[in-house]
């Protein structure tokens, strides 16, 4: 005679039962670190995208040889070319420097309401438009007093996502170039396509 067993005796388990679990084991698990690096006009760029609140964002967009490089615990392991952000990330820019884009669809490890000084000026550089240029006195008036103008300074130049959150837009009151980390070239080089150079003081 074919024995059978049942649910109550605990020795079968339908195939669909485990699903649940496993889904929710899934969206619970962070989204792992990891990056891609890409060839530019403007030389290599390092993309990198990390978990947000349980959501894959974008940590950080590098030149490879800039100031403030990330550590290897943000950048994670090398992308085999398999992950959706990353190729994102990558058209978005390279569309960009060709003159093809003015705005990035990327999410961001950052968030709509940011804590702490430097998440907050990260925040603002979003709404600097494209082909304007503000200076680090008006950004500082902006966050609640120019007497910050320093330490918005030194924000603005630990941002970690180059070009996308446009950090080349704010210069000085005088409208010279200081104070960015992919180095003074490529700061002239982006204010020149987006046709916003200003005028830079004569040294004598």
């Amino acid at each position: 005679m074919e024995s059978t067993s049942t649910a109550g005796q605990g020795s079968f388990v339908p195939q669909n039962s485990a699903e649940p679990q496993s889904q929710a084991l899934a969206a619970s698990s962070p989204v792992a670190a990891c990056h891609r690096v890409f060839t530019t006009v403007l030389g290599e760029m390092v993309v990198a995208v990390g978990d947000f609140d349980g959501h894959p964002a974008l940590t950080g967009v590098w030149f490879k040889d800039q100031k403030h490089f990330p550590d290897a615990e943000t950048l994670g392991h090398h992308d085999n070319g398999a992950n959706s952000l990353l190729q994102q990330a990558q058209e978005q820019i390279l569309e960009w420097l060709a003159g093809d884009r003015q705005e990035f669809d990327l999410p961001l490890a950052l968030g709509s309401k940011p804590q702490g000084l430097r998440p907050r000026v990260w925040q603002e550089l979003r709404q600097i438009p494209h082909g304007t240029t503000t200076t680090y006195g008006e950004l500082a008036a902006q966050m609640g007093g120019k007497g910050m103008a320093q330490a918005v300074g030194q924000a603005v130049g630990r941002n970690p996502w180059s070009i996308v959150l446009p950090c080349h837009r704010v210069v000085s009151s005088t409208g010279a170039l200081t104070g960015y980390a992919g180095g003074l070239e490529r700061k002239r080089w982006l204010l020149t396509a987006e046709g916003s150079l200003p005028q830079e003081p004569e040294l004598f």
